[in-house]
């Protein structure tokens, strides 16, 4: 991002709260980075009268709060706020501009339901995972998954079990995974079912479900690896201050490299 106009632009006193992942702002350039990067979490929560009154009063930015006022009750067209705000510092470069282009017809083109599974995937790449849970239950209550894109059911229940397993709820996680597993049998899916699983059973309960499952050398093999690497990082933060963070990133490193 370059190209502010810093001599034009001051720090609020009181901060603009943003309440998809609990963070003040208290500049322009902080708006522009939260919107920019966190497109699907643009809602009325945070595009309302509010935000105007903030923007005039806090930022004594008035003549773009009376840009944006008329566009909040027809607020369709993301591009109607989005562009005022990144126009009046010149946050955007031109190849961002048109990243964001290319981003925001994306957006639009987009079925509601998979614009909801992108936000709760937002949420939990800033860690808000409560919320991220709330997005992703909502959604399994639709009937239109399927219909919204293939396999977004499965996707969404893997996501729901990958925020599960964030906050340590891995009785919650397992079962999603499961359910995941369970609507195409996937070896993927198998995998990261029996990883979580495995995180929380005994070495026997762990072989009665492999073969209660019928489980493929190559994937037993696979799943054997992974978690041999697992116990080798713990083992070297058995001293550490902060063993609960060493064991949400081996989880996220390992969603990451099979989730969807």
């Amino acid at each position: 991002m370059s190209g502010y106009i810093l001599c034009e632009t001051k720090k609020a006193e009181m901060p603009y709260f943003i309440e998809n992942i609990s963070t003040n702002i208290y500049t322009i350039e902080e708006l522009c980075y939260y919107l920019y990067h966190n497109l699907y979490l643009i809602d009325e929560t945070i595009i309302n009268e509010g935000l105007c009154t903030w923007i005039q009063e806090e930022l004594n930015l008035p003549k773009l709060a009376a840009k944006l006022r008329p566009n909040l009750s027809k607020y369709a067209g993301m591009e109607d706020i989005l562009y005022p705000i990144f126009k009046e510092i010149n946050y955007l470069t031109y190849e961002e501009l048109r990243v964001l282009n290319g981003r925001i017809k994306k957006y639009e083109g987009e079925s509601l339901a998979v614009r909801e599974k992108q936000k709760g995937d937002t949420l939990v790449e800033n860690k808000m995972y409560v919320n991220a849970i709330l997005v992703y239950q909502k959604l399994l209550k639709r009937e239109d998954l399927e219909t919204s894109r293939t396999g977004l059911t499965k996707s969404v229940l893997h996501n729901l079990g990958c925020a599960y397993s964030y906050l340590f709820q891995m009785e919650k996680a397992v079962d999603c995974f499961y359910k995941a597993y369970e609507l195409d049998h996937s070896r993927k899916a198998l995998a990261v079912y029996l990883l979580a699983f495995r995180s929380i059973r005994t070495p026997i309960e762990y072989e009665s479900k492999v073969t209660e499952l019928h489980v493929d050398e190559e994937t037993r093999k696979e799943v054997g690896e992974a978690l041999e690497r697992f116990e080798k990082r713990l083992e070297k933060q058995v001293y550490s201050q902060n063993t609960d963070s060493q064991l949400e990133e081996m989880i996220r490193e390992y969603h990451r490299s099979t989730g969807s």
